[in-house]
């Protein structure tokens, strides 16, 4: 099977962790666009949705999925989003849409949090990934040569020519040559540094339960 035929199966199966009735959170990404296309399918049997990023909310809206603003709702019931990596105990690495901010803030405001992948993102320790860090821009290099202590290197994310600029008005750092082998120490500690606005570990908002897309169909991978 493609890639891309793995995500469409993952983003069926992830139906099947919506809660009817409710208002579902949704991510960002080329998997969780497979999964919006599903969910409209079912768009009358559920109130609505919180978005993570301007993109989503358009298809969203495209497909006549009602958007809410996150501090309009209260507790979400699911949170269903992709990864750039997920290690063996639901940790993950995220923010290659750039969209990490507010995909952390959907998260933590939902009750459980369904990751689904395809199996190439499933990682013993995270870290091959290069971690997107969003920062502050007149941070960008103090941070940098932080990460260059841990023997990181920092790269400010460029599009057309310029610094990526988020949907929160901020700017990218990817970080290469990283073993992160306690993403929550590890987030806990990044998430202090000043000009830090989000890193893209997830261990405080890890995954409860991943759909991971293989050849031979959905595996579940229940962290508890």
């Amino acid at each position: 099977m493609t890639q891309d035929e793995l995500k469409a199966m993952v983003g069926q199966a992830a139906l099947d962790h919506v809660v009817v009735g409710e208002i579902v959170g949704v991510g960002t990404g080329s998997t969780v666009n497979k999964f919006i296309d599903e969910l409209a399918l079912m768009k009358d049997r559920i109130a609505g949705a919180v978005s993570s990023s301007e993109a989503s909310t358009a298809r969203l809206k495209a497909l006549g999925i009602p958007v809410f603003d996150c501090n309009d709702v209260g507790e979400i019931a699911v949170y269903i989003d992709g990864a750039d990596e997920i290690d063996p105990r639901g940790h993950m690495i995220k923010g290659g849409g750039a969209a990490l901010t507010r995909e952390k803030i959907v998260a933590a405001q939902a009750r459980r949090f369904v990751c689904i992948a395809d199996e190439s993102k499933l990682v013993d320790v995270l870290g091959r990934f290069p971690l997107p860090v969003e920062v502050i821009p007149m941070a960008a290099q103090r941070i940098t040569r932080q990460f260059a202590a841990f023997n990181g290197e920092a790269i400010l994310r460029m599009r057309g020519g310029a610094p990526l600029v988020t949907d929160n008005g901020q700017h990218i750092l990817d970080v290469r040559g990283l073993m992160i082998s306690d993403p929550l120490a590890f987030e806990s500690e990044v998430s202090q540094w000043p000009g830090v606005v989000t890193v893209g570990v997830f261990a405080h908002q890890r995954a409860h339960v991943c759909l991971l897309g293989m050849a031979t169909g959905v595996r579940t991978l229940d962290f508890g």
